[in-house]
């Protein structure tokens, strides 16, 4: 942690002297201030680069799907008072955005740059596995529920996308949107007042419960984790996302920090030998 914050003061200095104004020079052009600036996102190249490209994501979103059916058969066997119901999340869960992602280091740009335009294209395709699960899923009679930090303002199109994709149960009942904060709680003690949720899936941790809510750090996110390590397999199905997510934003202590300050963070975070 002492190497973290040596580094992190070290990269702020030298932010603070490369902002430093210099004598004016009359002889120099006036520079363009309607350029917008260009963010470099190739530090994302094989994590986009692993999801799209790896066997081994296919594997694993095969894998959790696999699970997942082995885990609703397995439960359908238990009686319950109420009917039982799947909880999962969308984007990189059943949806996939990574040519979004992609185009954020072919374009030099970053969230939520062209993020708008992406969603309304309405072409994000289905993560492997995930419609035949969900259509068995649904044969097994269980209900569905999407719950998104997609903002509601995209709810037409995010429904016609997953339709087009053959997703059951899409429609403004099992699909819950964001309206106020980002936190999916309140939408799934919604779904508890009618169901018993069997199975939460997602690629973000606060995609199975509000523990991961609030700022935490990378240690206190591995702290949580481990003492959640029975649910793993058994309730909660993680899918592969290292292209975004709050496992970045933890190591960050300023989300607005420069891309200098964030490189040498990350390189501080990195375990050498």
């Amino acid at each position: 942690m002492k190497k973290i914050i040596l580094l992190v003061f070290a990269a702020l200095l030298m932010q603070a002297c490369n902002n430093t104004e210099a004598p004016k020079d009359t002889k120099a052009p006036a520079k363009d201030t309607t350029t917008v600036a260009k963010v470099d996102a190739g530090y994302m190249t094989l994590a986009v680069l692993y999801y799209q490209r790896a066997a081994e994501t296919k594997a694993l979103y095969y894998q959790g799907f696999n699970i997942a059916r082995t885990m609703i058969d397995n439960d359908a066997k238990v009686k319950s008072a109420k009917k039982k119901a799947i909880v999962l999340d969308i984007d990189e869960t059943v949806l996939d955005n990574s040519p979004y992602e992609a185009q954020c280091i072919l374009g030099n740009f970053g969230y939520p740059e062209k993020w708008d335009e992406w969603v309304n294209s309405g072409k994000a395709e289905a993560t492997p596995g995930s419609v035949e699960f969900l259509k068995y899923a649904e044969g097994k009679g269980y209900g569905i529920f999407y719950i998104t930090n997609r903002k509601v303002k995209f709810a037409d199109i995010t429904l016609k996308n997953l339709k087009d994709k053959g997703f059951p149960m899409a429609d403004t009942t099992h699909v819950l949107f964001r309206t106020e904060g980002s936190s999916k709680e309140p939408r799934r003690l919604k779904v508890l007042k009618n169901y018993n949720i069997s199975l939460l899936m997602g690629d973000n941790l606060a995609d199975f419960t509000s523990i991961y809510d609030e700022k935490l750090s990378v240690e206190q996110r591995a702290q949580k984790t481990d003492s959640l390590k029975a649910e793993f397999g058994k309730r909660f199905i993680v899918f592969p996302n290292a292209m975004y997510g709050d496992w970045e934003m933890a190591m960050y202590p300023d989300p607005a920090a420069s891309a200098q300050v964030k490189d040498s963070i990350r390189k501080a975070y990195l375990i050498g030998f």
